[in-house]
């Protein structure tokens, strides 16, 4: 007889156990996915404060962009009380005296010594992508020089010479702050030195100053006849927002740890521009401080008595001096641009401009390192005026274009503002067999200037694209880019400007490459069929890589910055990377414009036993 079959099945008991165990599983890997993701947040946000230099992580300021006081400890300005007098000595007490530091063979035998810091210093600035920018006065440091920068923790890089700065005659080096550095605080000044395998110093004596930061910064400046002209970082740094002159002074003081100062009233403040009364210096040697102006420079900063604080500053004052009789005649025309590593397309650009009127070619240099020297030597050797202008500080432009306006008013009526991809052109000139001189005067320019109140002329720009090209043209621009874009929206157009220098504002205000223009001086704007700027935009990518480097313009965000995606800025179908979008040899391309080809081929194109060949 077969056996019944005995099945057991769970109990409802069971069934609540297990179903609860099950649940008990999935909030236990609930719970650890959750600490995971908080853990990896926080980790995040850990490094990001940490390995990020620029940014302010204290309270934002509605007024200014400030970093924290501990910026400034190095440069020992005491808080200037407020005074009803606009223009007076202001008397600190010095604080107590210690002995200056010197780097002795005990640091370290190659390291420059500094004996005498009233007569020697050194000072470093962080510029952006983690750059170090160093001005020293050290006589023994120069460009055959291999040197190298010596942070904190002993970390080192090369120090590269990046020129003389032209109005103080410092010289400078540029070198990169070390991965390992980035993730320190503070950031203290490297030590420039010989070998890398020197010691950073220390102990309880050594106190070294904390880097610069290059996002707050009174940089350089100007003297004319009648006043000075600062130029500051990070106080108005919105486009078409300037706070008011009577919100600041202008401070003259000697050494970082001064006890005697001057102020002066601020007349003007725009955009990086702020101008002010000289000093009365005699007011410091009434009081028994002669020696003080002669033995060493004067120092210029910018004051905020509501902050009562004083802006950190590398820049010196120049004492105004008697204008001498001109020795060269003034230029009618002259050209002014800032530059970067643009030594190849120079030539073309110089030559060309200069047989249709342009005399004089001023280069704000913005840090080139590709032998640019060489290109203007040669340039000047063949009988062109070319002159260079180290300008180092990252995102300027604005300001350089002040900075000429005023410091070659004397020297050039007209000054035309265009970029070395930029090539001014008339359509009537199409006839002519021959270029001359006097093209830009007779073309652009009023006839009888004592009669005319016209201060600045606009001319419309065309951009062309990479018309096919994957390198560099070997025949030059204006041979190679022959495709542009199509004008569709002519209030969009851009335009550059030749500018009567002084018909300019005081307040020397300007948007790229036009200026705001004293009271009974207007803007005359020139048709197409009359002028046009033939802007080389687009070129072969890996001339247009080099763009993603930096913007020049204060207000204009650069390429790699995630922001503003549709403005007219930025390049149609172009990322924030330097990556090459699909067909970009084609890209703006939609009319064949051979106008100025022609006419260069015309007029510069000679016949070799090698071939045509065009001067550059």
């Amino acid at each position: 007889m077969a056996k019944p079959s005995l099945s057991i099945s769970p109990t409802p008991s069971l069934n609540s156990l297990i179903a609860s165990e099950s649940a008990l599983r999935r909030m236990i890997r609930t719970a650890v996915l959750l600490a995971s993701s908080v853990l990896f947040v926080s980790l995040y946000l850990y490094l990001h404060l940490r390995l990020n230099p620029l940014v302010n992580h204290s309270s934002p300021s509605p007024t200014y962009a400030k970093p924290d006081n501990s910026y400034l400890s190095h440069i020992t300005i005491p808080r200037f009380p407020i005074f009803t007098d606009r223009q007076q000595l202001v008397v600190i007490e010095p604080e107590p005296e210690t002995e200056p530091e010197t780097w002795s063979r005990s640091h370290g035998a190659s390291v420059l010594e500094v004996a005498d810091e009233t007569e020697e210093t050194t000072v470093a600035i962080l510029f952006p992508d983690w750059e170090v920018f160093i001005v020293t006065d050290h006589s023994s440091a120069g460009p055959g020089e291999e040197l190298h920068c010596v942070f904190q923790n002993n970390k080192t890089s090369p120090a590269r010479f990046a020129g003389a700065l032209p109005f103080s005659n410092q010289t400078t080096f540029l070198c990169l702050l070390p991965s390992s550095v980035r993730r320190l605080r503070p950031f203290y000044q490297p030590l420039l030195s010989r070998s890398p395998h020197d010691h950073y110093p220390a102990g309880p004596n050594h106190q070294p100053p904390e880097l610069l930061r290059w996002t707050f910064l009174a940089y350089e400046s100007l003297s004319t006849e009648d006043d000075v002209v600062l130029f500051v970082k990070g106080v108005n740094n919105r486009q078409g927002m300037n706070h008011p002159p009577s919100e600041f002074n202008c401070v003259f003081f000697w050494g970082d740890d001064p006890s005697v100062a001057i102020r002066t009233e601020v007349t003007n403040s725009a955009q990086e521009v702020f101008r002010c009364a000289h000093p009365d210096l005699s007011a410091a040697a009434s009081i028994g401080s002669e020696g003080i102006i002669e033995k060493s420079r004067i120092k210029i900063s910018l004051e905020i008595p509501r902050e009562k604080r004083v802006i950190p500053t590398v820049a010196y004052y120049a004492p105004k001096s008697v204008s001498s009789p001109r020795t060269t005649p003034k230029s009618m025309t002259c050209a002014s641009t800032m530059v970067y590593n643009v030594a190849k397309f120079l030539r073309e650009w110089v030559i060309y401009h200069s047989r249709i009127g342009v005399e004089r070619f001023l280069l704000y240099d913005n840090g080139s390192d590709d032998d640019l020297k060489a290109a203007v030597d040669e340039l000047n050797g063949e009988g062109y005026d070319v002159r260079t202008i180290l300008w180092p500080w990252p995102k300027t432009q604005e300001a350089g274009f002040s900075h000429s306006a005023v410091y070659y008013r004397d020297s050039c009526t007209w000054m035309m503002y265009l970029d070395i991809d930029e090539f001014v052109y008339s359509p009537s000139w199409d006839d002519q067999e021959q270029p001359s001189h006097q093209l830009i005067e007779r073309s652009f320019l009023p006839g009888n200037l004592s009669q005319s109140n016209i201060g600045q002329v606009s001319i419309n720009c065309n951009d062309f694209g990479p018309s096919g090209w994957r390198t560099h043209p070997a025949e030059g621009v204006t041979q190679g880019y022959t495709c542009r874009r199509r004008i569709k929206e002519r209030l969009e157009q851009r335009h550059k400007s030749i500018v009567r220098l002084e018909a300019v504002e005081p307040s020397l205000l300007n948007a790229i490459h036009h200026f705001s223009l004293r009271e009974g001086y207007r803007a005359w704007q020139l048709g197409l069929e009359a002028a046009v700027v033939n802007h080389y935009k687009y070129q072969a990518w890996p001339e247009f890589r080099t763009k993603f480097r930096r913007r020049v313009s204060a207000y204009v965000v650069d390429w790699t910055q995630a922001v503003n995606p549709t403005s007219k800025d930025r390049t149609p179908g172009l990322g924030f990377m330097p990556i090459e979008p699909m067909d970009w040899t084609n890209k703006f391309c939609e009319v064949t414009d051979e106008g100025l080809k022609l006419l260069v081929r015309r007029w510069f194109r000679r016949r070799t036993t090698s071939g045509f060949l065009m001067p550059w």
